[in-house]
């Protein structure tokens, strides 16, 4: 009988055996069958051009099933609590550990939400005061925006010993929050000179509010309600006049011998424009409520969000309010400098969490700093605050791109603090495509060779060295660096910022040089963004194209986003003589089964939902009937299957010749955007894609000045010499390109240096350097002057 050697080494134990995470045949979007062994305990680096498949690998693959792995250890009740994810498509995951992730999703937008109250810092100093205050005004509830005083009292009905008793209760609760602003900080006016000329009378047609037209209903409702003189210019108005016109309460009443609903003017406007959502209006009433809306800060609580009391309790004359507006790296040395032994845990956790912020760059934020304005890469860096003095081992670390919105300076410090986390015993996954972040990488994957159908293959695994020579695409940029140009271009006029203050702006004077690309670059934080969005509105004659996530769901597409959809439809309908509508998934050509969605879903409760291909349209998403149509031999599902490239030269001649759509498609091309099919779902593109679309979009606006926000995001080495390219075509075709940009070689392309600092927050906030990139590197006063002369060799 055979007997089973033991494969192991001497000395070492079974358990030690797993040192790896395999991943066999991954099938996720674009893999094609991938399977790559990771080491653990290492860092490795995840390359590839934007949309060859890293974060199928990392975020959808590998991070997703460990998490739905830890979810089905919960029980079936909490299990129905929590989102449910499916199982990726992947056919062995052997070797997982708990991942962690830190993406770079937007923090929530709502206005209550901060800094503060997505790091718990706010929660520790909620109890602090509630402890330490003087004087003492309740519990930490008393110290919260987000709760509101209400008290109450009344009869309650008790079963007591097989009798029913009535008793009288009262209960009150003290809460934080401003009860004018309702802990928001800003309070909403509505400027009267836009919605009335009061110098008329309302017969003399007064009202100037889109809709309300004389003659019109909207209009009668005030000029014949009785209320007051309709011939009198409203600066007349008695006081109790001028309150049932713009301020009375909704009363039934006839009017012209009909039955109506009268109430203000001012409420009725709130509740059939304000309510709704701005991206929604139409641009008519859009520009009227951009007009006639003011945000003023709340005058009762100072736009502090909290009530008088909240802010009259203190400690060391500091009160709540004032420890929330400090800048963090302020705030830690006054935490510090607190000795009061009953709170001491308390002190030591919340000055290790602002110590945390410090050491990771945001030392600059203050804790009242609404989430929704921090850029992506500032979120992601509030996101990895929680984990930074966490004792926890052995679990799998997954960022994506954590150098997004750093500069070369502050990179030096995350690669620190990634190799900090490695050398605890963590895996540490990271998608990147800055060469400094991959040069310290312990193993490296390239994926490739291209991107979208041509991509999800892995290029190259191993070592920075090995990637250098081996021939990949990264592997051959990874040295690329950009020179200086030896000629820059004259500007045509300039742009004056004067006196701008806007956050930690010092009074700043700059001009800024139009017909030129200009890029305004500084340390994360300096106020860079501040003095562009700032001082220079998005309106007449500005395209500002920022980093904001595209709104839709998963039936939007380039199609859809970029109104291609449109010209194609109206071709198909041409060429037969039938409705357009008749060319939408989302209108009447949808296949009744799945309603134009191509895929059925099936609620499985707290399992996990299972979608199935639609058997009648075998996934094209359209009745048979409208897929019988045909435009220069294709149907309309085989034309939303095309990438870019292809469809660039369908419609460019032949029978299927459609200019408006071949427009359209010629600015994809020219963003890089030529492999993505123009039914791809909107929520399945990658960051950097997402950001090109846009650019797409708004290529074709009449503007002649371009604000791009870090356009580079999610952009592979390879990517950036054509994004440079098209930079060039859109300044010489006679419009001005303002970057606001991190990236050397943007930096180097450029024909004129705005540098701001020298630090960040109130280190910052100056201009330190103004001229030509070669008097940057040639002068290397700044840290970026040094840094790009580095990078150029100079």
């Amino acid at each position: 009988m055979a007997t089973r050697k033991n494969t192991q080494p001497p000395g070492r134990h079974a358990a030690d055996s797993h040192d790896l995470i395999r991943v066999h045949g991954a099938r996720v979007n674009n893999l094609k069958d991938v399977s790559i062994e990771i080491p653990k305990r290492r860092l490795t680096v995840f390359t590839g051009v934007s949309g060859s498949g890293k974060s199928s690998l990392v975020f959808d693959t590998i991070a997703a099933e460990s998490q739905r792995l830890i979810n089905e250890t919960y029980s079936a009740f909490v299990q129905g609590f929590m989102p449910t994810l499916a199982r990726p498509e992947v056919d062995v995951l052997d070797g997982l550990t708990t991942a962690i992730i830190v993406d770079q999703q937007r923090m929530g937008g709502d206005p209550r939400s901060t800094v503060g109250t997505a790091t718990d810092a706010n929660a520790m100093l909620r109890i602090l005061f509630s402890r330490l205050g003087k004087p003492y005004i309740g519990s930490p509830k008393a110290f919260s925006f987000n709760v509101a005083s209400i008290s109450g009292a009344g009869a309650v009905t008790v079963e007591r010993g097989g009798q029913t008793v009535k008793e009288r209760r009262s209960f009150s609760i003290t809460g934080g929050m401003c009860p004018r602003c309702e802990g928001r900080g800003s309070v909403t006016d509505l400027d009267l000179t836009q919605l009335y000329d009061d110098s008329k009378s309302l017969n003399d047609g007064a009202l100037t509010v889109p809709g309300y037209k004389p003659g019109g209903w909207s209009y009668r409702l005030y000029s014949e309600s009785g209320l007051y003189d309709a011939d009198k210019p409203i600066r007349k108005y008695t006081k109790r006049e001028l309150h049932d016109f713009l301020h009375r309460e909704p009363v039934r009443m006839k009017i012209a011998g009909i039955n109506m609903t009268y109430e203000g003017l001012i409420p009725r406007i709130q509740k059939s424009m304000l309510a709704k959502d701005r991206e929604s209006m139409q641009p008519h009433i859009r520009e009227f409520v951009d007009r006639a809306v003011t945000f003023t800060t709340c005058p009762d609580c100072d736009g502090t969000r909290l009530t008088e009391a909240a802010r009259s309790s203190k400690i060391k004359k500091v009160s709540i309010a004032d420890a929330c507006a400090m800048q963090i790296s302020d705030l830690a040395a006054w935490v510090d400098s607190l000795d009061e032994p009953s709170v001491a845990p308390l002190l030591t956790t919340l000055h290790q969490t602002l110590e945390s912020f410090v050491e990771i760059g945001l030392g600059y934020l203050s804790l009242d700093r609404p989430a929704g304005t921090l850029s992506g890469g500032e979120a992601q860096r509030v996101k990895m605050i929680r984990h930074l003095g966490s004792s926890l081992t052995d679990t799998t670390y997954v960022f994506d791109e954590p150098t997004t919105g750093l500069h070369p300076h502050d990179i030096q410090r995350m690669n620190g603090l990634l190799q900090r986390l490695r050398d605890k015993g963590n895996t540490v996954l990271v998608v990147e495509h800055k060469p400094e972040t991959i040069a310290i990488a312990d193993h490296v994957v390239d994926l490739g060779p291209g991107a979208g159908t041509a991509g999800g293959t892995v290029c190259f695994e191993g070592t920075v060295d090995g990637l250098r020579k081996g021939g990949t695409i990264t592997g051959r940029h990874f040295d690329d660096r950009a020179a200086l140009k030896k000629t820059v271009r004259e500007p045509t006029g300039r742009l004056e910022i004067r006196g701008a203050t806007t956050h930690n702006l010092r009074d700043v004077d700059v001009d800024i040089p139009l017909g030129v690309l200009t890029v305004v670059t500084g340390v994360a934080g300096s106020g860079k963004s501040s003095l562009i969005h700032g001082s220079i509105p998005a309106g007449e004659g500005v395209v500002s194209i920022d980093q904001g996530a595209i709104r839709g769901s998963r039936r939007s597409n380039p199609a859809t986003y970029t109104g291609l959809l449109d010209p194609i439809r109206k071709a198909f309908a041409k060429a037969h003589g039938v409705k357009p509508a008749l060319f939408s998934a989302n209108s009447e050509g949808a296949c009744p089964t799945c309603n134009g969605a191509g895929v059925v879903y099936t609620d499985l409760a707290m399992m996990a939902g299972v979608a199935t291909t639609c058997e009648d349209c075998e996934g094209k998403r359209f009745q048979a009937s409208v897929l019988d149509y045909h435009l220069g031999g294709r149907d309309i599902s085989e034309v939303l299957a095309m990438p870019v490239t292809e469809a660039l030269e369908f419609f460019g001649s032949g029978e299927a010749a459609t200019p408006a759509a071949h427009r359209i498609l010629d600015r994809l091309s020219d963003v890089g955007l030529g492999y993505v099919s123009l039914g791809q779902p909107l929520t399945t593109l990658s960051g950097g894609e997402r950001q090109r679309l846009k650019l797409a979009t708004h290529m074709s606006d009449k503007g002649g000045v371009y604000v791009l926000d870090e356009p580079t995001t999610g952009l592979h080495l390879a990517d950036v010499e054509q994004l440079l390219g098209l930079l060039d075509r859109l300044v010489d075709s006679g419009k001005s390109v303002i970057v606001i940009e991190h990236h050397q070689a943007v930096m180097a392309h450029a024909d004129w240096i705005v540098d701001l600092g020298p630090g960040a927050g109130h280190d910052g906030g100056r201009i330190v350097f103004e001229g030509t990139p070669a008097d940057l590197v040639a002068d290397r006063s700044t840290l970026t002057g040094e840094h790009l002369a580095a990078y150029v060799g100079a």
